[in-house]
């Protein structure tokens, strides 16, 4: 048995949570100080109440992204690649975005920064669990669980193209009002979704080792 695989194998789960912790520490810094900077959303407006479900979306993005990570590190053990540590700086860079264009002016750029980061999202999920399927340690997982296919992706596909539909939308039309609440409020909902999924997945996971 390779050493240098157990090491990394054993270290990588501290050295992933500890810069996520860094990356997600900044981006919930970010969203503060935006929520102190901008004056409108203590106004009784229809900007305000836009705003708030906005920031909603925003902040269920980013504690979602740790469940994700913390759920997969905490279950699996897998030897990393180098594309596993430059992940958090892809996602906490989108995460930037998504805060740093907040605003009713900025919804349907928003809304492509939020499909680009929940198609990310996907991407690192399936790439961490492609390699802990082939590591022997999460066998008793997979041994009933069928590799992935495209269509199996065929739901997450067809919510980042709504996002981005509707970002690109709101970006050509300017639109600031029933399109854009309903849109955000979407987002909320899928988000909520997969929280929910999140909990299923973790609650599956500890029946099988049980």
């Amino acid at each position: 048995m390779n050493p240098m695989r157990e090491r990394a194998k054993e270290h990588f789960p501290t050295v992933l949570l500890t810069l996520l912790s860094i990356v997600q520490a900044l981006a919930l810094e970010l969203l503060w100080a935006h929520l102190h900077e901008a004056d409108y959303l203590f106004q009784p407006s229809w900007i305000a109440v836009i705003s708030w479900v906005q920031i909603a979306a925003t902040l269920l993005g980013i504690v979602l992204i740790w469940v994700v990570y913390a759920a997969n590190v905490m279950r699996f053990r897998w030897v990393p690649v180098t594309s596993d540590t430059v992940y958090p700086f892809v996602i906490g860079l989108l995460e930037f975005l998504l805060i740093d264009t907040l605003g009713a002016d900025e919804i349907g750029l928003w809304l492509v920064i939020m499909a680009s980061t929940f198609g990310v999202m996907q991407w690192v999920a399936h790439s961490t669990m492609r390699l802990a399927r082939r590591d022997r340690d999460n066998a008793a997982f997979f041994a009933d669980v069928d590799p992935a296919q495209l269509r199996d992706f065929y739901p997450q596909i067809a919510i980042v193209c709504a996002l981005a539909f509707a970002g690109l939308f709101v970006l050509t039309t300017g639109d600031q009002g029933t399109v854009a609440m309903l849109a955000l409020l979407a987002t909320n909902g899928l988000l909520l979704w997969q929280f929910h999924n999140s909990a299923e997945f973790w609650k599956r996971s500890i029946a099988d080792d049980a």
